[in-house]
């Protein structure tokens, strides 16, 4: 199963909510920046592709070099992404095959964008209007401007595609509790893996 959304939607959050009920949640996007510090083989070709810079003399990545070097640039963004995908693809499944639940979630932001969601059997999308989501980020992430939201806004399907393309969807909104809506999910996926 998957359970994505866009930047700031509060997929974190509703990820958590499930956390609570006894479902792993693996967390790609945090799995990814470990992995691209501590995988060798993908920190050989980062270094290979994007060169010295994008690792400190400690060894840790670079993301402000990183980041300034693929928003933006869809090449670069798709060379990155096919470098760090296939490592989070393996990864994810070396761990899901240690879990013992009825099901597992992965988490991400990017699940429609990396063909990540055509692996899952759900998709949870986490939705929230738009001006929310950017006044969330401002109070989580100081260190961004609105302009640098949007940019990373830009990059990821709208939410109107997401719900599309997804089984279910949270409204993360102020007159929608959420709990209530991630048991009924919840419910869902184990009355269909009963079947």
């Amino acid at each position: 199963m998957g359970i994505t959304g866009g930047i700031g939607s509060g997929k974190s959050t509703v990820a958590q909510i499930f956390s609570i009920l006894g479902i792993p949640v693996y967390h790609a996007d945090d799995r990814a920046k470990w992995l691209m510090t501590n995988d060798t083989g993908l920190k050989t070709k980062i270094l290979e592709v994007f060169g010295e810079k994008s690792y400190s003399d400690k060894g840790e990545l670079n993301r402000t070099f990183l980041a300034s070097e693929v928003f933006g640039n869809i090449e670069k963004t798709q060379l990155i992404n096919s470098l760090v995908h296939p490592v989070v693809k393996a990864d994810f499944e070396a761990w899901a095959l240690d879990q013992k639940s009825a099901y597992v979630l992965k988490e991400a932001a990017l699940l429609f964008e990396t063909g990540s969601a055509e692996e899952l059997d759900f998709v949870i999308t986490v939705s929230s209007p738009l001006r929310v989501r950017i006044n969330r980020i401002l109070l989580r992430d100081p260190h961004r401007n609105e302009e640098q939201i949007n940019a990373i806004i830009d990059q990821q399907l709208p939410d109107e595609e997401k719900i599309k393309r997804s089984d279910f969807v949270v409204k993360n909104v102020d007159n929608k509790l959420l709990i209530p809506q991630v048991l009924g999910i919840h419910q869902k996926i184990l009355a269909t893996l009963k079947k």
